[in-house]
């Protein structure tokens, strides 16, 4: 099964495909970072906005995300082409089809980024209910209602959401919880609209900002106040732009922390220290040590093992949600006991079950064990976790459940004592761009079985 056909599936397990690790392997050597897996779909689905020809640069091309984006665009009429590995050209001259095809919009939420251009282009859209990883509900009812206030009519039939409109016209729109993608649906919507959108409480991580750029290179005005405030006053046209895609700061920590856990030396081009601040921070106050140079980052093994941390997740600038399963590995490694408090997904923990049946020591909470006024508060929700270290992790064999934890499962496999067997590796291969592949340069043994 090749990677289109993945993207084309529902993310099912092929029984037949696997990863094998050899654990206790150190990492060690150079490579490229990846464009950001969650900027580069965005950036995409934008495109739509113009009918001129847009150049998107350092875009990773063996990602099943990408894959869906591609596809998606294409059934709405856009023309794709890849002269190099790592840039796409699109261009939707006209749209000839306002319904996002069934098999595609439930593999994950992207599809509602499609509503805004189509509305203004067309006055209509259909999508599918989104799907994506099982992390917990992740709803559209905050773009929709955001999109209903910029005067889009919605209805709900037979599992597809039906979008109609007049004219998208500029509102104030305040957000009950600052969502990275309910935000940039809102950006996108926003930017052709007639008059002023304010978006308040709008989330502000970094491939927002890149969104922005991109929009901006097109000919949107679009500025970030204070406060979580971005203010985008439509225009009457956009036009044709290029962009090179910001690095991918989840492939950044994921491979940052395999050093550690390997006791390596790897230096990652491409890493973006800015983007990485919160991250860099808190290998600090574990005790580990890096080097900031001018086009990368080198992380690698002082000799000590990491100290315990209290820690919780939070929207940018705090710790990143998608952090949060490649540091509960480290964690076992910790001296002492740590304590994971994850405010922004109900249900991201069950991977820490695999890590226990790995050595790990680990207990769930459903009480909010941190500081934060937590959403999830006296629910019934185990958002907080206890790990105690450091406990040396034994091989096993695994089944990745989603993105994040199958990246968790790796960095065990590759710490662990032992050969791991790794199933649903589709999960990881449609969120990292070829990721066995920068583990094997880095001298990991690793290898795909199909």
């Amino acid at each position: 099964m090749d990677r289109a056909d993945m993207a084309a599936g529902q993310w099912e397990v092929d029984g037949r495909v696997h990863y094998i690790i050899e654990g206790g392997v150190p990492l060690r050597g150079e490579v490229r970072l990846s464009g950001a897996k969650n900027a580069v779909s965005k950036l995409m689905m934008a495109s739509l906005l113009t009918e001129d020809r847009c150049v998107i640069r350092n875009a990773p091309h063996n990602l099943g995300d990408v894959t869906i984006t591609e596809r998606v665009l294409q059934s709405l009429g856009t023309t794709t082409d890849w002269p190099e590995p790592s840039i796409v050209t699109l261009q939707t001259k006209t749209i000839n089809n306002t319904v996002v095809p069934l098999e595609l919009g439930r593999k994950n939420r992207l599809a509602v980024l499609t509503v805004g251009p189509m509305l203004h282009r067309e006055g209509r859209a259909v999508i599918p209910a989104p799907g994506g990883d099982r992390i917990g509900p992740r709803p559209i009812n905050y773009h929709i209602a955001g999109l209903q206030q910029m005067g889009a009519i919605v209805e709900e039939r037979d599992g597809l959401y039906h979008f109609t409109t007049s004219g998208l016209r500029g509102t104030t729109i305040e957000l009950p919880y600052p969502s990275v993608m309910a935000t940039e649906t809102l950006i996108i919507a926003a930017t052709l609209a007639r008059g002023k959108t304010v978006i308040q409480n709008a989330a502000i991580e970094p491939e927002i900002m890149d969104l922005i750029k991109f929009l901006q290179k097109m000919g949107a005005i679009i500025e970030q106040r204070v406060d979580r405030k971005i203010v985008i006053e439509g225009v009457q046209r956009l036009r044709g732009a290029e962009h090179r895609v910001l690095g991918d700061r989840n492939e950044a920590v994921s491979l940052a922390i395999a050093a550690y856990l390997t006791h390596g030396d790897v230096r990652l081009r491409g890493a973006d220290q800015g983007t990485l601040l919160t991250f860099l921070n808190t290998l600090y106050r574990v005790g580990l040590d890096f080097n900031v140079e001018e086009d990368a980052i080198r992380f690698f093994d002082n000799g000590q093992p990491p100290r315990s941390i209290a820690l919780e997740t939070d929207v940018h600038p705090g710790f990143m949600t998608d952090w949060q399963q490649p540091f509960a590995v480290l964690l076992t490694q910790a001296r002492g006991m740590s304590v994971l408090h994850e405010t922004v997904f109900e249900d991201r923990f069950g991977y820490t079950l695999e890590l226990n049946r790995m050595g790990a020591d680990t207990g769930l909470y459903s009480k909010c064990l941190g500081e934060m006024e937590c959403r999830f508060r006296e629910r019934d929700f185990q958002h907080s976790c206890i790990i105690r270290g450091p406990t040396p992790l034994r091989a096993a064999d695994l089944t990745m459940p989603d993105i994040r934890a199958g990246a968790s499962y790796l960095l065990a496999a590759l710490c662990a004592e032992g050969t791991s067997r790794i199933w649903g590796v589709e999960h990881i291969e449609r969120g990292y761009d070829d990721l066995q592949s920068k583990l094997r340069t880095l001298g990991a043994h690793i290898e795909r079985v199909e």
